[in-house]
């Protein structure tokens, strides 16, 4: 459809940014896997927004601005619900082999905040493991990033209100700009929401709950319907997250790099009805290389864009 084009220019990955890569694993039987976005050698300025109700993080407190470390090595996304988490291990293991990571006088110590989404009822109940993580690092690169169903969207559903049955795939998407000065402005989403994904700007649906004539049902109107009468859903057994990480260019201290991953969640708002219910997980990243002087407010402002467009993008 006309309406579900990516506008002209958004198509700049995050690899576009000097030394950033990205990389997919993940196990096809099993329907889950993990996507790491790996920040210059240095590492990159880091902020987290996290505002889902059921989260399952790592790390993420090293990120507030108040705290010591202000740099990321690497942000890894992953399939497994908590079970997850362990992929960081491998992540970790391999940056460490590399030499990089927060130097402690002793030993480098790899930064790697991490995020998980729920897909244990996809494929076969097994989860991303530190041997995946490792693999996921191993397939970074610095070209075109794989979308769709890959990495931690193998596993990736929309629209659970009616039951998993009745849901859309999820996946990965990218979508990011090139600004005057050479500034970039880019995101990544790993998309398993628990509503609709819509048209960024005229909120058309795209993709979620299907009702039996295969039509996209209103989520709103679903959860009303819950509410009136508890035992008309049966969603809580599968749970959602959407997760994002913007990635540029710009010079920004901690502080600024958080405002942008608060600023980008609107673009996840924007696309995603309802969005930060109670059962989804969704946090967002923001990585600042520092090669551009730029404002904290135009970067956050193409944050919540890309990030929209991101969203539509991973259910395309």
């Amino acid at each position: 459809m006309s309406t579900l084009r990516l506008p002209q220019g958004y198509d700049v990955p995050p690899t576009a940014v000097p030394g950033v890569r990205v990389g997919h694993a993940h196990d096809a039987e099993a329907r889950t896997g993990c996507t790491v976005i790996l920040a210059p050698r240095q590492g990159a300025v880091a902020g987290v927004d996290q505002r889902g109700g059921a989260p399952g993080t790592r790390e993420t407190d090293a990120l507030r601005p108040v705290h010591l470390v202000d740099r990321a090595h690497a942000v890894l996304l992953t399939g497994g619900s908590a079970f997850g988490l362990a992929a960081a291990d491998g992540v970790m293991r391999a940056l460490a082999e590399q030499g990089v990571g927060f130097d402690t006088g002793v030993a480098r110590v790899p930064i790697v905040p991490a995020a998980v989404l729920f897909d244990l009822h996809v494929g076969r109940a097994t989860w991303p493991d530190a041997d995946m993580g490792y693999r996921a690092v191993q397939a970074a690169h610095a070209g075109p990033v794989a979308q769709g169903r890959v990495g931690a969207g193998i596993g990736a559903t929309v629209g659970k209100l009616l039951g998993p049955e009745r849901a859309m795939p999820g996946g990965v998407g990218v979508a990011g700009v090139r600004l005057p000065r050479g500034l970039i402005v880019s995101a990544l989403a790993v998309v398993n929401a628990l509503g609709q994904v819509v048209h960024p700007d005229t909120g058309q649906p795209i993709a979620g709950a299907r009702d039996p004539e295969g039509r996209v049902v209103e989520p709103r109107a679903l959860l009303t319907a819950w509410a009136e009468r508890p035992t008309a859903l049966d969603f809580r057994a599968a749970e959602h997250t959407t997760l994002v990480v913007v990635v540029t260019n710009a010079r920004l201290d901690k502080a600024a790099a958080t405002k942008v991953a608060q600023m980008a969640q609107n673009g996840l708002a924007r696309a995603l009805r309802p969005a930060h219910t109670m059962l989804d997980g969704d946090t967002v990243f923001a990585l600042a290389t520092g090669e551009v002087p730029a404002d904290a407010s135009l970067v956050g402002a193409w944050a919540a864009e890309v990030t929209a467009w991101a969203i539509v993008q991973a259910v395309r």
